[in-house]
């Protein structure tokens, strides 16, 4: 029997039943991109259907599998707003569940005993390949009348006649023969299960009905279920997404810079919302839109719509995307990302106050905190080399004139500096340019900024008359 906390997790496969999807990474790194797409479509799909989503860390190989990674798969997961039903399961709880349903198979003739050794495994396999052909096990243990000694290991006895057809909700129709697939191993020969059983008894026992992953399982979804259809079980329904490939056409990898969903939000200050709707446009659309809200990806997402073409990953638009996401986001909630990337002197009231300037012209968080960054520079102020060339001797001397005016300013705001700084060039006959550039070096050691007028009104009267001052003075 499963274990009470699957058995509560499963749902009763008559009249209308309940659509259970799940996500199921395997804990020897990050949470990648392509996972984290493939979790989206799972949560996606059961949420419209008012369905269950489960997760589930699938940690049999426990060599590799580690709790820093596990640790961050469910901060990823978190961080994109995945939430899943119940607590998550890990996959090594139900080996006694695994095990159980090798020895029945065993019991009912649709597995057996294998003590082959490695050097005959090897053998077969060399001529396969000397006769250049597919390498398929052949066990002459499968049809024994006796059993050997020493450990051995549990294989399933596929069936070699025949073929089965998975009608995938995204690639179609697909056929593939019973000879194709081999006798492969149930359990090991230290009685542990071996990936491709656990996650069909999981799946089962979680009362898993769509199964929605990347097509790099598609031939796995064979042979697991032949372990379905040995058990009589009901099968599940497939849908095999593209994955998700580089500019180059490539699979996505590291050689095309960060995949994992923690380096785009440590690294490269993406906000949650702006990963999710780019994640949710590769590989699925609704027509010509490009941004949907939670809600609305929520109300539309259907695995009709998911192409079978694999997606190309385009930095420029994530980027652009996540610029747009900066725009509409709450000014208090960026200070406050803001203020973790510039360090403990950052003050959140005035980035706050910063942020309706600032974010119009950032991309990224990173983008943001560098804009940023001149509300918080000490004095002596450190120039750029291109914003120290435009400290000329005219320049001190303009400058030491624009603060005298500014002495006298008694509505320090936007719109009264504007108005005349403006007024001063125009007496002066000077482009506004010429008056801008030096005083944006002496006020943000750049010469990149906000607004300029923007710039005096966020440092206040005092400290940007102390920064033109120090400059002016040389």
């Amino acid at each position: 029997m499963a274990s009470d906390s699957v058995a509560a997790a499963n749902t009763a496969r008559t009249g209308a039943t309940p659509i259970v999807t799940r996500f199921a990474p395997s804990p020897t790194g990050f949470l990648h991109i392509g996972g984290a797409r493939t979790a989206l479509f799972n949560w996606l799909y059961a949420r419209r259907h008012g369905g269950r989503f489960v997760l589930r860390i699938e940690d049999t190989d426990r060599v590799r599998s580690t709790e820093p990674a596990i640790a961050a798969i469910l901060d990823g997961m978190r961080w994109l707003g995945l939430d899943w039903d119940g607590h998550e399961y890990y996959q090594s709880q139900f080996w006694a569940r695994h095990a159980e349903v090798a020895h029945e198979l065993l019991a009912n003739g649709h597995a057996y005993r294998c003590w082959m050794t490695q050097e005959e495994l090897a053998d077969q396999r060399a001529r396969a390949q000397a006769e250049r052909r597919p390498f398929r096990i052949e066990s002459p243990w499968r049809d024994a009348d006796k059993e050997g000694e020493g450990p051995f290991v549990v294989r399933l006895k596929a069936p070699r006649d025949g073929e089965n057809v998975i009608d995938d909700r995204v690639q179609g129709s697909v056929t593939v023969k019973n000879a194709e697939i081999d006798d492969f191993v149930l359990l090991r020969s230290d009685g542990t299960p071996t990936y491709m059983l656990a996650v069909v008894v999981d799946d089962h026992d979680m009362g898993v009905t769509h199964i929605i992953r990347g097509d790099d399982h598609l031939n796995n979804a064979f042979r697991q279920l032949a372990i379905i259809q040995a058990m009589g079980w009901p099968e599940p329904i497939y849908a095999h997404v593209p994955l998700i490939h580089g500019q180059d056409g490539a699979k996505l990898s590291k050689r095309h810079g960060a995949t994992g969903v923690e380096a785009y939000r440590d690294e490269l200050g993406i906000l949650p919302e702006a990963l999710v709707n780019y994640l949710l446009r590769l590989g699925w659309g609704h027509g010509d839109r490009e941004e949907f809200t939670a809600a609305e990806a929520t109300e539309l997402f259907d695995l009709e719509g998911v192409g079978k073409s694999p997606s190309r990953f385009d930095m420029k638009k994530l980027l652009n995307l996540n610029g747009h996401y900066i725009r509409q986001a709450d000014d208090a909630r960026l200070a406050a990302m803001v203020a973790e990337r510039i360090g403990s002197h950052a003050d959140i009231a005035l980035l706050t106050d910063a942020m309706p300037v600032l974010k119009t012209r950032a991309r990224d968080l990173n983008e943001l905190a560098d804009g940023a960054a001149f509300l918080f520079k000490t004095r002596p102020l450190a120039l750029t080399d291109q914003a120290q060339a435009l400290i000329t001797d005219d320049a001190r001397a303009l400058l030491a004139r624009i603060s005298t005016l500014l002495h006298d300013e008694q509505d320090w705001t936007t719109g009264s500096l504007e108005a005349n700084l403006k007024a001063y060039a125009e007496a002066e006959e000077l482009g506004l340019g010429k008056l801008a550039q030096p005083l944006r070096a002496a006020l943000t050691g750049q010469t990149t900024s906000p607004g300029i007028f923007d710039v005096l009104a966020l440092l206040g009267k005092e400290e940007s008359l102390a920064r033109i001052d120090a400059q002016a003075a040389g």
